[in-house]
Order: structure tokens, then sequence, then C-alpha cells
């Protein structure tokens, strides 16, 4: 299935997944990055945080998958600008850019 998503949908995605990880980050001293190693590998949890864990894994999971839909985006939106380009000069049109992924 095809999904029109938006830059505003994706920049407000990666404000609340960010938000939240940092939350995380904050409380276990441990970057995103490190604890998803982890947490892939199955090494974290005893059952104690299992929901807590879970849950910060799903929010890791949408940062990366919005921040890889962002330079998709912007990787397109910066080829159609080049293409456009008249003389020396890129012209920026504020016109919201759309991307269609498969979800």
């Amino acid at each position: 299935m095809t999904q029109k998503i938006t830059m505003t949908e994706i920049l407000d995605d990666l404000r609340v997944a960010d938000e939240i990880t940092r939350r995380f980050e904050r409380h276990y001293w441990l970057s995103s990055e490190d604890f998803y190693d982890l947490y892939q590998k199955g090494l974290l949890d005893d059952g104690e945080h299992t929901e807590e864990f879970a849950e910060w894994a799903g929010y890791y999971n949408i940062k990366i998958d919005r921040e890889s839909l962002l330079s998709k985006l912007s990787s397109e939106r910066m080829r159609k600008l080049q293409a456009g380009r008249v003389g020396d000069f890129v012209s920026i049109d504020p016109k919201e850019p759309e991307l269609f992924v498969d979800m």
C-alpha cells in the first residue's frame, strides 16, 4: 500500500520520537543506538523492563525510519531544485514537499 507523507508529518514524528528516546537515554544513561543493539541481541531484559524497553525500541525504530524518509525526501527535493535552476541560483518554493512510500 502506498501512502503520502509530508515533510511536516515526518518532522513531527521525528520530534516526538526524539523527545521520547532522549527521555530513555537520560533515564538509563545509554544512547538509543547502543540500547537497540543490546535489545536486538536479547541481552537486556530479565522481564522487569519488557514493556519499557519495547516502547524505547519502538520509538527508536520510528526515529530511524523517519530520518531515512527525511533524507529521501530532501534528496528528491534537491534533485528537483537543481533541475529547475535558473542561471546560477536555485529557487526554493515554500510549497511543502510530499513523498509517497510503501507502508
